[in-house]
């Protein structure tokens, strides 16, 4: 359709010659605006295997972080790859990416811009992947300093708001902290903590609490993780997430009830 509508419009400026050129043009620019448009990804399946392959090439770069790689990390990355079911090859492209990361030569801020550009018009997908890098680093319960660091050089590489970038971290350092029991934290500290898991102020009203609250748990829906790139072996992360903001929101909610 682009293609004749080029051709009449050219038709109707310069004649035959200029119709011919049109169509051309207009075709060309058409293709390259659904390329662009599709988040520079020829399709969903390619979009999961790029996630995929950056998420553990960048594990490898932060276990290289110190200058080795310690018996530590191998096992925190053995561990990670445990919990979201990998196996059989889609283990052995895990270790191959993340392999990959930990050599000297690994072209970190080539492979940042990269997805940079291919995600221009997805900022989802960008977001997606500091997530679970985030989630990630924290399997162990801590995020250390120079762990943070990296994250920020990341967020950056990705062409990230800084200030975007640290809100996320505040609000995703929150919501892991719903994962399980909190021993030895005094209610007051359980609330302010549930406030910032959700990204809000204690002073926000019931409708837009509980409208923060549904547009997390949208965001991490299966359905919509998927048709934002992230493959499905991957989902686990992401559910567990939902069961973490469920959890900081159960806590205002029971909260504001008492009040």
């Amino acid at each position: 359709m682009a293609g004749f509508v080029g051709a009449l419009v050219g038709y109707l400026v310069g004649g035959f010659w200029w119709g011919v050129a049109g169509f051309f043009i207009a075709r060309l620019f058409s293709q390259g605006l659904t390329k662009n448009l599709s988040g520079g990804f020829s399709s969903q399946a390619e979009n999961a295997t790029r996630f995929f392959d950056t998420v553990f090439a960048l594990l490898g770069v932060l276990a290289k972080a110190d200058g080795r790689v310690s018996e530590d990390e191998i096992a925190h990355a053995e561990t990670l790859m445990v919990r979201l079911g990998l196996s059989g090859d889609r283990r052995d492209q895990a270790i191959a990416s993340f392999k990959r990361g930990t050599q000297a030569n690994f072209p970190l801020q080539e492979t940042l811009q990269e997805f940079a550009v291919a995600s221009r018009f997805r900022p989802d997908l960008k977001r997606n992947l500091v997530v679970f890098l985030v989630e990630m680093a924290m399997a162990d319960d801590e995020l250390h300093a120079d762990e943070e660091q990296f994250l920020r050089q990341v967020a950056n590489g990705l062409r990230i708001d800084a200030r975007h970038f640290e809100q996320l971290l505040a609000m995703l350092k929150a919501q892991h902290s719903f994962s399980g029991a909190q021993q030895g934290a005094s209610s007051a500290a359980v609330l302010s903590e549930a406030y910032r898991a959700l990204g809000v102020t204690e002073q926000v009203g019931d409708k837009e609490l509980k409208r923060a609250y549904r547009k997390l748990m949208s965001q991490y829906h299966p359905d919509k993780m998927i048709a934002k790139g992230v493959p499905e072996d991957m989902l686990e992360m992401a559910t567990e997430k939902t069961q973490e903001i469920q959890a900081a929101y159960e806590v205002i909610a029971k909260s504001r009830k008492a009040q």
